[in-house]
């Protein structure tokens, strides 16, 4: 059996019965190959790009994918091939896929030579926005409103995306810049403003000139940095560290501005209480592109299960068996895992079952859905703009606010929707009359969601605007 590179596709070719079916398998997507051939010899070419949820054809996202032909052992490899989408290696039925940056400056010698090549700053400042939301796994949250907002204002500021390889889709008119490239370190060179949703990587140098919006990624629940406990004293140094670096905090709400400016020491500075950009679409509705673009009907039931992280794993906890609750709650299942565990993790699968992780914009996945199951993340503070029942799934309640990560407040007193330890108790509590929380729901909504009210983005551009942050 050989394999063919070419550019953008794998072609594997063989001899003998024809193969019935073809799959190149990853962790996060899956492309189908195309059999061609008859007789003695047949030819199946994967392409190395894909589109997911009725989005743009991608490269498929970096990692680890295995050629699956049923009844065929693949034999044979390729060296290490670069284009300007991506690097292919293979080794058997292996194939490794990674962002199109050349190995060589990869090295320690090279990444020390970048770094001290953007520390210096020789570039002038530039018209530009350097975004990077959860570390480059997604162009989304808070970092993607702003840019669409400032995209309309201002259309002639240019607007660079970090992004960890070009399966990420950026929005239209940006420039995606692969971490870690030479470009990526000259943009965050060159741009006069930074927005981020996260700790800034790598090295960081400020300049005169450059600021950095910190939007952060929702309101805390869970304890975080400086008041976590057990917290390791060199980690208290890091945490101050990074948030010298912010000019400006985004909070969604007094509560979260309060707690934030506590727990990463940025008192006697710039907090904006704005509201979420990211939550503007939740006030302003939806007409059903989100469903149709995931090929759901427009009459199904939708359940969105957004768990957050564990502290003590890397990938999505597992105390949902989302096939099985379609089944049981005759709904479409979107499985939403956390930004941490997009890398690590492994699309969940099945009927009436889609996963969603990698999906930019999770505001309108809480569109698309008609109710919310989730446990300690910070979801319930967006989801709660729609209205719509929220359920909160925790069997592990007292290990994770005793020993993992503990809580600003009581969950089990103030949640706004019904509590429950297994799915059992799930399935139970989606049968029933959730308008018995509307008391809770109302009171919840009047402190954490006063200022979201679609207008989010476009009041922290104009404070941005005004305040010399963002150039007339």
């Amino acid at each position: 059996m050989e394999i063919v590179d070419e550019t953008r596709v794998l072609v594997v070719a063989g001899e003998g019965d024809r193969p019935e079916t073809a799959v190149l398998t990853g962790s996060r997507a899956a492309v189908n190959g195309r059999i061609t051939g008859r007789g003695k010899s047949w030819k199946v070419r994967f392409p190395l790009r894909a589109s997911r949820w009725g989005g743009p054809e991608l490269p498929l996202p970096s990692g680890v994918y295995r050629i699956e032909i049923p009844d065929m052992e693949i034999a044979g490899s390729l060296p290490l091939s670069i284009d300007d989408e991506a690097r292919v290696s293979v080794d058997g039925d292996t194939v490794r896929v990674g962002p199109p940056i050349d190995p060589s400056i990869e090295t320690p010698e090279a990444v020390a030579a970048l770094e001290h090549r953007y520390s210096v700053h020789a570039s002038a400042l530039e018209d530009a926005v350097f975004f990077e939301s959860y570390y480059g796994r997604v162009a989304g949250d808070n970092p993607l409103a702003l840019d669409r907002e400032i995209a309309r204002v201002r259309p002639d500021i240019t607007r660079f995306w970090s992004v960890i390889d070009l399966s990420v889709e950026v929005p239209p008119g940006a420039v995606p810049v692969i971490e870690g490239s030479a470009d990526w370190w000259r943009a965050r060179s060159v741009s006069r403003l930074l927005v981020i949703n996260d700790w800034l990587r790598r090295r960081y140098v400020p300049r005169p000139g450059q600021h950095v919006l910190q939007t952060w990624h929702g309101t805390p629940l869970k304890r975080l940095a400086l008041h976590r406990r057990g917290f390791a004293p060199r980690r208290w140094g890091a945490v101050l560290k990074e948030s010298r670096r912010w000019d400006v905090l985004l909070a969604q709400n007094p509560y979260g501005a309060r707690i934030l400016s506590k727990a990463y020491a940025f008192l006697g500075r710039p907090v904006w209480v704005e509201g979420y950009p990211r939550n503007d679409h939740l006030a302003t509705g939806d007409d059903g592109a989100t469903r149709r673009a995931l090929g759901i009907g427009e009459r199904e039931r939708v359940l969105l299960y957004a768990p957050t992280w564990r502290d003590d794993r890397s990938e999505m906890v597992d105390y949902v068996d989302p096939i099985s609750l379609a089944e049981q709650a005759d709904a479409v299942v979107l499985v939403r895992g956390h930004s941490r565990t997009l890398v690590p993790g492994r699309s969940a699968s099945g009927p009436r079952v889609i996963d969603v992780t990698g999906y930019a914009d999770v505001s309108r996945l809480m569109l698309a859905a008609d109710a919310l199951i989730t446990d300690y993340s910070s979801v319930m503070f967006d989801f709660s703009i729609t209205g719509k029942p929220m359920y909160f799934l925790v069997p592990d309640l007292e290990d994770y606010r005793g020993r993992l990560r503990g809580f600003y407040f009581d969950l089990v007193a103030r949640a706004p929707g019904a509590v429950v330890r297994s799915q059992d108790e799930l399935v139970t509590a989606l049968d029933e009359d959730a308008s018995q929380f509307a008391e809770k729901y109302a009171a919840w909504r009047a402190v954490f969601n006063a200022r979201d009210d679609g207008r989010a983005a476009e009041r922290v551009v104009a404070r941005l605007i005004d305040q010399g942050l963002l150039p007339r």
